[in-house]
C-alpha cells in the first residue's frame, strides 16, 4: 500500500488527486494539506511514501519545502506550470504532474512509484542487513530482527513487540510494509493482523502459536505458508 499526502493551495487539485488516490487499487491517502507550513510537521513524523507536492504556494513554495525537510520520502510535483519541473529535479523528485492533472499521467506516476518501491525493498531484504528503522513518536528507532517477537497490525498503524520490553512499540506503519522489508525466510504472515518471527515460536497448536506468552491465531490462508517456513527450519 502507498501511503500518500497532498500538499495544494487549491482545493480543487487536492480534491481531483484525493479521486485518483482513491480509485486507484494499493494507494491511500493518509492526509492532505492547503498549508505546506502545516504540512512540514505531520511529514517529518509520517510513514508515508509519497507527496504530491504543489510547486507555487502562498506561505512555503514546494522548493522551499523540500530545502526544510529532513525526511526523504518520494516526492511528485504538481504544477500550471512546466518550466518549475526543472528546479525540482535538483531534489531527485520521483516525477511531476502538469495541471489540468490527467488520470493516465497519475497512473504513469504511480507506476513508477511502485517500481522504486519494490527495488528498495528487494535491496533491503537481500543486503544482509540484520536490523531495521521504523519511526515512532517523531523518532527513528533501530531494531533488531532478533529481538522481535510479533508484529501486530491495527489498521493505520502497528505494534512492535519485542523481547525484554514490555510495551510495544507503536509505528504508523502498516503491516503491508513490514511484510516486504522482513526477510521472508524469518518471519511470515500467519493473520491478517499478525507476522510473527519464526525463531521466536514456542509452541505451534492447530489454530495458534505461542510466542512470548502470547497466544496468536493462524488463519486458514496462511497455515500453508507457515509449514512452508517450518520445513526449511526442520
Amino acid at each position: 500500500m502507498i501511503k500518500c499526502i497532498i500538499i495544494d493551495d487549491e482545493p480543487l487539485a487536492i480534491e481531483i488527486l484525493q479521486d485518483f488516490i482513491e480509485r486507484t487499487p494499493e494507494t491511500v491517502l493518509e492526509s492532505s494539506f492547503l498549508s505546506a507550513t502545516e504540512a512540514l510537521a505531520f511529514v517529518e513524523s509520517s510513514d508515508a511514501e509519497l507527496i504530491f507536492l504543489d510547486v507555487q504556494m502562498p506561505d512555503l513554495n514546494g522548493m522551499d519545502f523540500l530545502k526544510h525537510l529532513n525526511r526523504k520520502p518520494m516526492v511528485v510535483l504538481t504544477t500550471a506550470y512546466q518550466q518549475f519541473a526543472v528546479q525540482g529535479y535538483q531534489f531527485d523528485v520521483m516525477g511531476f504532474l502538469e495541471k489540468p492533472i490527467a488520470y493516465s499521467q497519475f497512473l504513469t506516476v504511480i507506476q513508477k512509484v511502485r517500481k522504486k518501491l519494490e527495488e528498495v525493498a528487494s535491496l533491503e531484504r537481500n543486503s544482509g542487513h540484520d536490523f531495521l528503522f521504523v519511526r515512532t513518536e517523531y523518532k527513528l528507532m533501530k531494531i533488531n530482527y532478533g529481538d522481535i517477537l510479533f508484529i501486530e497490525g491495527m489498521k493505520d498503524y502497528s505494534k512492535v513487540y519485542i523481547k525484554a520490553k514490555d510495551k510495544p512499540i507503536i509505528t504508523l506503519q502498516n503491516l503491508k510494509s513490514f511484510e516486504e522489508k522482513l526477510p521472508s525466510n524469518h518471519f511470515v504472515r500467519v493473520h491478517r493482523s499478525y507476522i510473527i518471527s519464526v525463531t521466536q515460536i514456542e509452541m505451534i497448536h492447530k489454530s495458534s502459536v505461542l510466542i512470548g506468552h502470547r497466544e496468536l491465531p493462524i488463519s486458514d490462508g496462511f497455515r500453508e505458508h507457515l509449514n512452508k517456513i517450518i520445513q526449511l527450519h526442520s
